[in-house]
């Protein structure tokens, strides 16, 4: 069972890499920690560190899967989409058969205006999607 983790370290609880460790258990897994970034045409310094950031904050979750004894891989996706729509994409790319991600409690008008990123998971991944709060 291939099992995603939608991760970016300020926005995931550690309560989702204890069930993304105890699904991986449970049923042979192995995880996919993602994080996304759309990227785009120009890089600036400070879109430059956060990809640096994002790629220590994978290694500490792939550290601290691995100290749970579960196989991992980590991806970091500049592919020009929206976090919602890439972790969709890579999901079907990978064959993913469970999507495991945080959501936090937003307004109406908030998701109007800023989007979702797990309301597009939800609504457009294959597999099942396992949100924790």
């Amino acid at each position: 069972m291939k099992i995603l983790v939608a991760y970016r370290k300020d926005k995931v609880d550690r309560g989702v890499l204890d069930i993304a460790v105890k699904h991986a258990k449970a049923f042979d897994g192995e995880i996919l920690i993602v994080t996304s970034f759309k990227g785009g045409s120009s890089t600036s310094k400070t879109q430059h560190q956060d990809e640096i950031d994002a790629e220590k904050d994978l290694e500490s979750a792939n550290a601290y899967f691995e100290n749970c004894g579960v196989k991992c891989e980590t991806h970091l996706l500049i592919r020009g989409l929206e976090a919602g729509e890439d972790i969709v994409s890579f999901a079907r790319e990978k064959g993913v058969d469970e999507v495991i991600m945080s959501v936090k409690k937003r307004s109406k008008v908030g998701k109007l205006l800023f989007g979702s990123t797990a309301q597009v998971v939800i609504l457009e991944a294959r597999c099942p999607v396992l949100a924790v709060k």
